[in-house]
This record gives C-alpha cells, structure tokens and sequence, in this order.
C-alpha cells in the first residue's frame, strides 16, 4: 500500500510545463497575427495589428490550454492505471 494520499493533481513539472507552453502559444499566436497584419496594410495599422495580434494570442492560447488539458488528464489516468 503506498503512503503517498490520493490526488487528481497532475505533478507541480507537469502543470508548470503545461502553462508555459500555453504562455508560449498565446505569444506565438500575437506575432503571427500581427506580422499578418503587418504584410497586408500600407499606412498607419496600429489598430488592426493590435486587433490581430489581441485575437491570435487568445486564439492559440486558447488551443494549446485544450491539448495541456487533454494531456494532464492523460498524464492521470495512465498513473491511475499504474498504481493498480
């Protein structure tokens, strides 16, 4: 029997990977949209670069919170399977 208490958390490394891999896909997705931008507009688009880039951020971070999701409660069951 182990001594360790029953927990859903996944480890401290698994969370802490997984929310700089989403810090790191929200800054992708800002400078994908904002260098989109940047290629299609001639004059002053400080707004809809801003736009852009507000919009690929949240976008791309928002994908990659589902695949970190998907792959803490992954990371759970395979431990839960383990432990049996």
């Amino acid at each position: 029997m182990s001594d360790r208490p029953l927990s859903a958390l996944p480890s401290r490394g698994a969370r802490i990977v997984a929310f700089v891999s989403i810090l790191a896909a929200g800054t992708a997705g800002g400078t994908i949209g904002y260098a989109l931008v940047g290629v299609q507009c001639d004059g002053d688009c400080a707004t809809s670069s801003g736009i852009a880039m507000l919009i690929g951020a949240v976008s791309f971070a928002a994908g990659m919170a589902v695949v970190a999701v998907l792959g803490l409660r992954a990371m759970g069951e395979w431990r839960e399977r383990g432990d049996q």
